[in-house]
């Protein structure tokens, strides 16, 4: 028998957000401007990313339409710009959304309001991408050029809306120098880089330092370029101007 407090329990959660980077993503409206949303149901698989995201979505509805995003990682000092982001929707509908409607139903009750300027209502600054046309945000030290390219659908055993998983990869990268490990072209310093956490709705951020040597960091990460994240001939994660 296991000591008090370390005995397993069965629970039924109604959520599993056990803990995942805050991610902006932006992307672009049918009118030309641009759609900021925060989310944090996130992974990435060399240069894939797989974003969690409701089918009916304003981020959804404008990925599908115009294939591209930017993932903008957020610094865990960014928390208001993202709380200022957390309740909005770039979807009008959300104000008269009824019961029938389930997920623009469920906004609205639990207070989202329809911003159709996310930039100026975060206080937060558009950046040009060099590929594609939706904006990044400056503040970000980790801002991804993107393009969807599959959708697969979740939960597909469940009656109503489903839920998407949203295959993009990765285009070129743009990073703060600060967060740059010395030395290295193309390496990120897991030192430097202070994430901002979510895990169960709540905000966390990385210690100030590492825990203790991974064996698996002995493994150069060039060496996982060819199968990850393949480069052209500058060294860049470059990809086909798509704007």
């Amino acid at each position: 028998m296991g000591s008090m407090g370390t005995e397993s329990e069965i629970i039924s959660p109604a959520i599993f957000y056990w803990g995942t980077p805050v991610v902006l993503i932006a992307t672009e409206n049918e009118d030309g401007t641009f759609n900021i949303a925060p989310m944090s149901s996130a992974w990435w698989l060399g240069n894939r990313c797989l974003l969690g995201l409701g089918a009916i979505s304003q981020t959804t509805l404008n990925l599908r339409r115009t294939k591209q995003c930017v993932l903008n990682l957020v610094s865990d000092d960014m928390v208001n710009a993202v709380n200022s982001l957390a309740k909005t929707t770039g979807t009008k509908a959300v104000a008269t959304a009824s019961p029938e409607e389930g997920y623009l139903h469920f906004k609205r009750k639990n207070g989202y309001k329809y911003v159709h300027n996310k930039f100026k209502h975060a206080g937060l600054s558009p950046l040009p991408c060099d590929l594609i046309r939706p904006a990044r945000v400056a503040e970000c030290p980790v801002q991804m050029e993107a393009e969807l390219k599959a959708v697969h659908e979740m939960m597909q055993d469940v009656d109503g809306k489903p839920l998407l998983a949203l295959e993009v990869k990765v285009l070129r990268t743009h990073i703060h120098g600060n967060i740059r490990m010395q030395g290295h072209a193309n390496r990120i310093d897991p030192d430097k880089w202070r994430p901002l956490i979510m895990s169960f709705q709540e905000f966390y951020a990385l210690g100030p330092r590492k825990i203790e040597h991974s064996v698996l960091a002995e493994i150069q990460e060039e060496a996982y370029r060819s199968m990850s994240n393949p480069v052209d001939e500058d060294g860049d994660d470059r990809g086909e101007d798509t704007r």
